[in-house]
């Protein structure tokens, strides 16, 4: 039998469905501890997507069975990288990262810092860049991945591609 187009996408294919509200990160943590799944969490702004942002969750979702991206929100992205960012919004940058096949989940927090997506989430790993040590990394989100029983694993970032780097290039045009 063959599957049924809904308005340009595939039936059966909605990545709206794993973009996860706050208010459902509990529930969700729980459906995939039930299902006996090693989940795995990462998170940052990903604000212009590029080979180095899907090679990275490639690597980190190849740690566990589940990969779940914390997202950071429109107004911690302008804290941290500046006043001109992000150059997408939020809902945007969660739809894109839905859309990646090694995305199995994707939650948007406000602050700045992970730490308290961090404990919503208690993910069995929780997955930073090689542009950090477990020294470099805040504190605070390491205590609270460890004392849920987490284990912290560096992944080397992919030399030369940042969304920093590619926005020199774009404005160089």
């Amino acid at each position: 039998m063959l599957k049924r187009k809904i308005f340009g996408q595939n039936a059966g294919v909605n990545f709206r469905e794993k973009i996860i509200s706050w208010e459902k990160l509990p529930e969700w943590r729980a459906a995939v501890r039930r299902q006996g799944k090693r989940l795995v969490v990462t998170n940052g702004c990903f604000d212009l997507l590029h080979v180095g942002h899907v090679t990275y969750l490639e690597a980190a979702r190849n740690q566990g069975d589940s990969l779940l991206v914390g997202l950071n929100g429109d107004e911690s992205v302008g804290e941290l990288k500046g006043p001109d960012r992000p150059l997408n919004g939020q809902n945007d940058r969660a739809a894109v990262l839905a859309a990646l096949e090694s995305v199995d989940g994707v939650c948007i927090f406000p602050e700045r810092m992970a730490t308290h997506f961090l404990t919503a989430a208690q993910p069995d790993v929780y997955v930073k860049g090689g542009d950090y040590t477990l020294e470099t990394l805040n504190q605070e989100e390491r205590r609270a991945v460890e004392q849920a029983g987490g284990k912290i694993v560096i992944i080397r970032l992919v030399p030369g591609k940042s969304t920093t780097a590619l926005l020199k290039k774009i404005a160089q045009l």
